[in-house]
């Protein structure tokens, strides 16, 4: 959403907005039924560690021009510890699980599972690691069900997040 202001406390404000909505999508989408078990679980943290490595490899095997040059406005530096942590919190809980029911319990539904793939592809702006990591996501949701799904992005997310603070290679937020 570029037309929106990309600093941390439109983002806060956003993650805030997008509760209530995602609330109210869990119940219009028919309350989906998530089942949890230790292997779809397991199944979704190995996924979304996978998916991980996946994302941050073109930066460092030299296929993209990633800089993490520059302050980023979600760098604690910049903007403090509470609203870094609020994108944290946001990336990996609010938006994952978001996406998931989106993509993966209606998108996936009515347009088949490759163009779910390739919308999940061109909604980031690293479309070709978006089209691996929504191709892995719609397998598991699939294959594993929807609660792996949501875990692999989960997890995929919280440890980016970890990852670009840690790290301050703020070029993947």
């Amino acid at each position: 959403m570029m037309i929106l202001p990309h600093d941390a406390p439109s983002y806060a404000w956003r993650v805030a907005a997008a509760l209530p909505l995602l609330a109210l999508s869990w119940f219009l989408l028919g309350r989906p039924r998530l089942r949890f078990s230790l292997r779809r679980l397991v199944w979704g943290t190995g996924a979304g560690i996978a998916v991980f490595f996946i994302w941050i490899a073109p930066e460092y095997l030299g296929f993209a021009a990633g800089s993490a040059a520059g302050d980023s406005p979600f760098d604690p530096k910049v903007c403090g510890w509470p609203l870094t942590v609020v994108r944290l919190a946001g990336s990996a809980f609010v938006i994952a699980v978001a996406e998931e029911l989106f993509f993966r319990r209606w998108l996936m539904n009515f347009a088949g599972f490759w163009w779910t793939v390739a919308l999940f592809a061109v909604e980031h702006d690293r479309w070709a690691v978006g089209a691996v990591a929504g191709a892995v996501y719609g397998f598991l949701a699939l294959k594993k069900g929807l609660t792996s799904a949501i875990t692999a992005h989960v997890v995929t997310n919280f440890v980016l997040a970890l990852w670009v603070i840690w790290r301050g290679a703020w070029q993947f937020w």
